[in-house]
């Protein structure tokens, strides 16, 4: 049956992957009506009114009228929206505010209309398609999408709380999809979404596996960081004899989640397996699709050991706001049928995406059907070559001093806005502090590192946690076991001197090293250590 589904699902999505490759030669033209179509769209919005979206007859004439923008631009607008203004950023309805990970605040709203679902699917349709054509097998069978366990509800507001609000968080993730697609999509998947109802990740990791394990015939996973995957497969070996008997068994229903039933005939298969050699349990599972640059790219190389013969398919690079890029025919081409981009080049100059050069770095701006104009993503790509005419990119990094080891997304600007509000009251007269990432154990944690003359006051490892949790990308990792709760260590006098030191024998010329709230660098316990 997945199968079927798969191929009825391939089959829908082609006229988009033909699309999409028709118009790999041609960016500008397809660029140019993409603009032209949110300005036309829009033009009797709020926004659009203020910028006179209708007299603009040029792309010059948009970047000269519409300023670069950032989600502080429209975190106003947003606040109306969700409370049911309607007509402000868009025409189009916002069926939908998604929580995401801000840079000065630890979660923003960013809006989704019909249109945007229609962008993002017009990057999933080839990619699915492409992969279709190049993964031997990849339909046969069920695919598992990594599902995201409900761990920021309270912290984002989730869900509509009186009449006319606009709803925050879509009810399933596969919901970015829209419409019938979304429903043909999700016959495909191994059935995992009540899952996000978890109690706790032990259960939530428990249930996931035994739920893979049924699947003898899985062909795809699907994950964003791969460390999702690689603390399931640990899992997967530390608990093999009690996963065998549960699935032989059955479990009985949890608090929000329903009964597992038992598979005796599968429990008997996989004795025969070894849980230290996937091939054994999924013998046909042809790829796994996850991140795989900047600061994934060890970890996915980990992941491709623990996986000899599964292709290893770096994703495209795909934000909550936009998806920018898609693997498709060997590269990760501009997914130019989805939104309006303009890249910034060193200089500081706009560029669009027929003038940009091979071999050069630059900041991703998107204009989206979601209400976004110019806005900066804060992501920072290099062009690796063209696709035709159509540049293919690699992700190279956020740009706002961001610490992202496991998809936290911790940026300066939030860290530096928690340090000023918990210092004060718990470490007065603090001298230096820095937070930063430190390994114990093969997984890593936030630490505070802080210079006072007392040791900084309990409490205060306990509300930097929670602050920090209040990113929800941040949670979710925490929540999965990606990384460790945060603490707090007291250092020595001198740790900014050595801070310092640190940064100047990297390379860095000292009047160039300005004081910083977070690092994205480990290793400083022993530099603090002296």
């Amino acid at each position: 049956m997945s199968g079927l589904l798969n191929a009825a699902w391939v089959g829908a999505q082609s006229p988009a992957w033909l699309a999409f490759r028709q118009t790999l030669r041609r960016p500008q033209a397809v660029q140019q009506r993409r603009l032209f179509h949110y300005l036309a769209a829009n033009a009797r919005t709020e926004f659009g009114r203020r910028y006179r979206f209708g007299s603009i007859r040029s792309l010059a004439e948009f970047q000269a009228r519409v300023p670069l923008s950032s989600y502080e631009s429209y975190a106003d607008a947003i606040s109306r929206v969700r409370a049911g203004a309607g007509n402000v950023l868009t025409a189009a309805p916002v069926r939908c505010l998604q929580p995401s990970s801000g840079s000065t605040r630890a979660a923003k709203l960013i809006p989704y209309t019909a249109d945007l679902q229609r962008e993002f699917s017009r990057a999933v349709a080839p990619w699915v398609c492409d992969l279709a054509r190049t993964a031997r097998g990849v339909l046969g069978g069920p695919a598992y999408w990594s599902i995201t366990p409900l761990v920021t509800g309270e912290e984002c507001g989730a869900g509509a709380s009186q009449s006319g609000d606009v709803r925050v968080g879509f009810e399933s993730d596969s919901a970015y999809l829209g419409g019938w697609l979304r429903r043909l999509a999700e016959g495909t998947l191994v059935p995992c979404e009540d899952l996000k109802h978890a109690a706790d990740i032990g259960e939530f990791r428990r249930r996931t596996l035994l739920r893979l394990l049924r699947e003898r015939e899985l062909r795809l996973i699907s994950v964003w960081h791969p460390s999702f995957l690689t603390l399931l497969l640990d899992r997967l070996a530390a608990s093999w004899n009690e996963l065998l008997a549960d699935l032989a068994r059955g479990v009985p229903p949890a608090a929000g989640l329903p009964r597992e039933p038992p598979c005796p005939r599968r429990a008997r298969e996989l004795a025969r397996a070894d849980p230290g050699q996937p091939h054994s349990i999924w013998p046909r599972l042809a790829v796994v699709s996850c991140w795989a640059d900047a600061h994934a790219a060890t970890l996915s190389a980990c992941l491709r050991s623990r996986l000899p013969g599964v292709a290893i398919q770096p994703k495209g690079l795909m934000a909550t706001e936009a998806v920018v890029s898609l693997p498709f025919a060997g590269g990760h081409p501009l997914a130019i049928r989805s939104h309006f981009f303009e890249f910034i080049d060193e200089s500081g100059n706009a560029r669009l995406a027929w003038e940009l050069e091979a071999g050069e770095c630059y900041s991703v701006v998107v204009t989206t059907g979601g209400g976004f104009y110019r806005y900066r993503l804060q992501d920072r790509i290099r062009v690796e070559g063209f696709l035709q005419a159509t540049p293919c990119i690699r992700f190279m990094g956020k740009e706002d001093s961001i610490s992202d080891l496991r998809g936290e997304k911790l940026s300066e600007g939030l860290a530096a806005g928690i340090l000023s509000r918990l210092l004060p009251a718990h470490a007065p007269g603090a001298r230096f502090a820095l937070l930063a990432p430190e390994v114990e154990a093969g997984t890593p944690r936030y630490v505070l590192f802080v210079e006072s003359a007392t040791a900084p006051a309990a409490a205060l490892c306990t509300e930097l946690e929670s602050a920090l949790a209040a990113n929800p990308h941040y949670a979710c990792c925490v929540q999965l076991g990606q990384l460790r709760p945060a603490t707090v260590e007291h250092v020595a006098a001198g740790a900014a001197e050595r801070y310092l030191e640190r940064l100047r024998a990297s390379g860095q010329r000292l009047g160039n090293i300005k004081p910083a709230a977070l690092s994205p660098l480990g290793g400083w316990r022993t530099v603090f250590a002296g």
